[in-house]
């Protein structure tokens, strides 16, 4: 699934959010998107999920133009947005039976999910019995049983603590090794964005500031020197207006 972002803009009530992206992502790729809260990246990936559409540009998917929401796309939000008052196992095969897909096989290919996910003995618990590390986890679930060729996936991981956000990164490299969708994953993370992304896309602003490839065998470490020629360089990429309104 090629993924092509051309000369795209976006404005909310006469305020430029997004001003000329060009993305290409490649199948199979996990693309991490970085940038401060307000440089348009969750507003991208919006457009991308199809909730959105430009003002102005192209975004193409094999060619086709994205014109709403598609099951070729699952996302995963930060808010993880389960249905309280069904089980785990029944938020899961949710998206399958909307397709039309019988109850039964909904269930088996949500249990098949629920395994691959590290949930197998959750099938009948309820949202507010999981951690959420847990959560997340359904949530991951529940976007991969509707079989998309891409995962969007907004801040998945933002309200985690440190501990369980580190569980989750290396779950979702687990995950990834075994489906192989293509992941466009938005972070406010530095270190994130280079544990996980095969390459960072860098915003400021509405525009694209630059584009990193990563080129780390997982996993990684920080100990490793191009993560902290990574982290410098990317940190240094934020700060340049903060450097340049102090001179």
């Amino acid at each position: 699934m090629q993924l092509e972002v051309q000369g795209v803009e976006k404005s909310f009530n006469g305020r430029a959010v997004l001003d000329n992206i060009h993305l290409s992502v490649k199948p199979h790729e996990i693309v991490c998107i970085l940038g401060h809260s307000g440089c348009g990246k969750s507003t991208l990936l919006n457009m991308i999920a199809g909730f959105l559409l430009p003002d102005s540009g192209t975004i193409t998917i094999d060619g086709k133009p994205i014109k709403g929401p598609s099951k070729q796309r699952g996302v995963v939000f930060q808010e993880h947005a389960l249905f309280p008052w069904s089980s785990v196992l029944d938020n899961v095969a949710f998206g399958p039976e909307v397709q039309g897909m019988k109850k039964k096989e909904a269930k088996e290919l949500a249990q098949k999910y629920l395994n691959l996910v590290g949930l197998e003995s959750y099938a009948k618990h309820y949202p507010h019995e999981l951690s959420g590390g847990m959560k997340q986890r359904v949530g991951i679930a529940r976007a991969l049983a509707a079989g998309p060729d891409m995962l969007l996936m907004d801040e998945p991981f933002g309200a985690l603590d440190i501990l369980t956000r580190d569980l989750m990164q290396k779950e979702l490299l687990r995950i990834c090794r075994e489906v192989k969708p293509t992941v466009l994953f938005v972070t406010h993370s530095i270190s994130e964005a280079i544990a996980i992304g095969d390459r960072i896309v860098v915003m400021k602003h509405g525009e694209i500031a630059s584009v990193l490839d990563v080129d780390m065998k997982h996993p990684r470490s920080f100990q490793n020197s191009r993560f902290g020629q990574l982290m410098s360089e990317i940190e240094s990429i934020l700060m340049e207006d903060q450097a340049m309104a102090a001179i």
